[in-house]
């Protein structure tokens, strides 16, 4: 995982000490605040399983400091690790964070088991692995930045950013965020790489992770739509146009698969082999979806229901974050406007010398040419032939219409920060941003949009986008902070925060 590039080795190292931070303001916070709810601990013996691991345990304070950290949504995670899913509304918590836990707690950390007890256990090994994933997160971030910014600096800013984000006291709490982080931007970071099979791959595990994975499959869909646009429009090959919709439809189908398999996992488990009189109203639908049914019945989630004054504070809460993903949005849709509404299609043209040379590989062969970007003059040599073919293609066309590709001696500018790579990062921001204000409990947003690089890339480069970015880059920083030591305050007592 860990390159040669010293810059990721700092923002490794920079990721470690974030969370080190969180894990120590959640300690001080918790012995120096009394919890709002003193139920963490209560473990009532699971439902199905006749082993219940009660044996005495060596170090019961121990045990019980651990359980009582365990707080929110964590319950229902390390439950679910525990014992199953025994009922219908834990459906709403996705499968691959419990059994990564539950596969840590029976192999590494199954020796402390007769020390703290299991259900402390699966406590420990949901601390270890979140926070060991979000300093890969954050390494593939780094990445990912590189690759889409083309400077090293601005990637350096903004995953500095990510490391501290707002909603940080989840990426170190046993929630799926650092899981889902790891999991999408890894993903991203292989499709911009190449790697497409592999990138389907994660990307279908981030689905495991958090239902909104499957929103990743429009990075694979415009991709796709891009290649065969490229290779019908410019190259004339319409066969080879078929083949890349052929296999760009397939990886989608791939990455949303986890998603139906898990709902009808909660089918067979729920209504399989139940009369009409027992089934659950979701289990007569068309399409039965357990998902679905959980949201709207058990949390009022849904369109507009949210919109109502006593949910005044919480629309507060989320001010923030989505006033700084509706910035990042309209300021990229502003200044590359027929590029935003087209999609790409239009705004960026060849030149009429070789219309075989599409712009478009800005984003299909967008790691070649940050590759190409970033050599120096001792390495010049090493410039395969590929990267020497794609220069001459970025050459033929005219500078008014293509972006320039950033320097590493210089920060970004307006116009670089403006590629058509980032339309497909700020097209899912914007929908992911719809959604929470509209749809959602809305106060949830702070960390549903945490793991969406467009944020952080747009707050970094804010000095060199516009005139008061200084002024700005200072408000974010402060708001991270406030929001760090808000949340480890307040979430890691039991009391509301997003």
């Amino acid at each position: 995982m860990m390159g040669n590039d010293s810059s990721e080795r700092t923002v490794i190292r920079i990721a470690i000490a974030s969370r080190l931070l969180l894990l120590t303001l959640i300690i001080f916070w918790r012995s120096l605040v009394p919890p709002y709810d003193t139920s963490a601990s209560i473990n009532p013996n699971c439902l199905f399983s006749p082993i219940n691991h009660s044996n005495p345990i060596k170090f019961p304070y121990t045990a019980s400091l651990i359980e009582d950290s365990i707080v929110w949504d964590s319950v229902y995670f390390v439950r679910i690790a525990q014992c199953g899913y025994e009922y219908e509304q834990v459906y709403a918590f996705w499968p691959l964070l419990p059994f990564c836990i539950f596969a840590l707690s029976k192999t590494v950390f199954a020796p402390l088991v007769p020390l703290v007890g299991f259900r402390a256990v699966l406590g420990l090994s949901g601390y270890v692995l979140n926070n060991m994933a979000f300093v890969f997160a954050a390494a593939y971030f780094y990445r990912l930045s590189v690759i889409v910014l083309k400077d090293k600096r601005a990637a350096m800013r903004a995953s500095i950013l990510f490391c501290f984000n707002p909603a940080s006291i989840f990426f170190s709490s046993i929630y799926s965020e650092s899981l889902y982080a790891l999991l999408s931007i890894g993903g991203l970071c292989h499709l911009m790489s190449g790697a497409k099979n592999l990138s389907t791959l994660w990307l279908a595990l981030s689905v495991l992770a958090r239902s909104n994975g499957v929103l990743n499959a429009g990075y694979i869909g415009f991709q796709t739509m891009h290649q065969a646009y490229d290779a019908a429009y410019y190259k004339k090959r319409v066969y080879l146009a078929v083949q890349i919709l052929l296999a760009g439809a397939l990886r989608c189908l791939c990455i949303c698969l986890p998603l139906f398999i898990f709902q009808a996992y909660g089918y067979l488990n729920i209504c399989h082999g139940r009369s009409t009189d027992e089934l659950r109203p979701w289990c007569k639908s068309k399409v039965p979806m357990v998902y679905d049914f959980i949201q709207s019945h058990y949390w009022g989630v849904g369109f507009l229901k949210y919109f109502k004054v006593k949910q005044l504070p919480n629309f507060l809460l989320a001010v923030p974050i989505l006033s700084l993903a509706l910035a990042s949005i309209i300021y990229y849709a502003k200044l590359r406007y027929v590029v935003f509404i087209t999609l790409g299609f239009r705004g960026f043209k060849a030149s009429p010398v070789d219309k075989s040379s599409s712009p478009l590989l800005l984003y299909v062969e967008a790691d070649t040419m940050s590759r190409a970007t970033n050599l120096t003059s001792e390495n010049t040599s090493k410039i395969t032939q590929e990267d020497q073919t794609l220069r001459r293609r970025r050459q033929t066309i005219s500078d008014k219409d293509l972006v320039k590709l950033p320097s590493e001696s210089r920060s970004l500018d307006k116009e670089e920060y403006l590629t058509l790579t980032l339309l497909p990062f700020v097209l899912h921001l914007g929908f992911m941003a719809g959604v929470a204000f509209l749809v959602m409990h809305v106060q949830v947003a702070t960390r549903f949009l945490s793991a969406n690089p467009p944020l952080y890339w747009f707050a970094t480069s804010l000095p060199a986008l516009s005139e008061y970015g200084k002024r700005w880059g200072y408000l974010i920083w402060v708001y991270c902070a406030a929001y760090i030591l808000l949340g480890s305050l307040l979430f890691s007592n039991f009391y509301p925060f997003t």
